[in-house]
């Protein structure tokens, strides 16, 4: 239900899929990631309490991304630093993942909806560099 996807002791992804539950709030990432995800699971009449986030500085360094799949199926493509392809995950509705670190590429295999969660502002051409990702028969899952 969470799969580290990870090379050379680096967390490149995290992956939470739709099947996961458990009851009460379960924090899967690393209190030093600038991207956090939680999952909460409550019964009826449970009360969170109002309030207010505080201002508090923060410095990001990298542009880490959450992808939640409503709808489809999608194939990512991991890549390390230097752009050299590493493996492969499906993701299908209701699947969600974090992307912390490397590189990555998707092919959609079945028509998609999903939302993408990251810091901004979007920095457009800036924000990302491009490079050419591998073809369907290079897959390694």
């Amino acid at each position: 239900m969470i799969e580290h996807i990870e090379h050379g002791g680096e967390l490149l992804a995290l992956i939470i899929r739709a099947s996961y539950a458990k009851p009460g709030i379960s924090f899967f990432t690393d209190p030093a990631l600038s991207q956090q995800i939680a999952y909460m699971q409550h019964p009826d009449g449970k009360i969170i309490e109002p309030h207010v986030h505080n201002p508090v500085p923060r410095e990001v360094h990298l542009t880490q991304e959450v992808l939640v799949l409503r709808k489809g199926k999608m194939r990512v493509d991991f890549y390390d630093g230097a752009q050299s392809y590493l493996y492969s995950r499906t993701l299908e509705a209701g699947d969600v993942i974090l992307l912390v670190t490397g590189g990555h590429g998707f092919e959609v295999l079945e028509e998609i909806e999903m939302f993408e969660i990251k810091q901004g502002p979007y920095a457009g051409d800036a924000d990302k560099t491009r490079f050419r990702g591998i073809s369907a028969d290079q897959v390694k899952e």
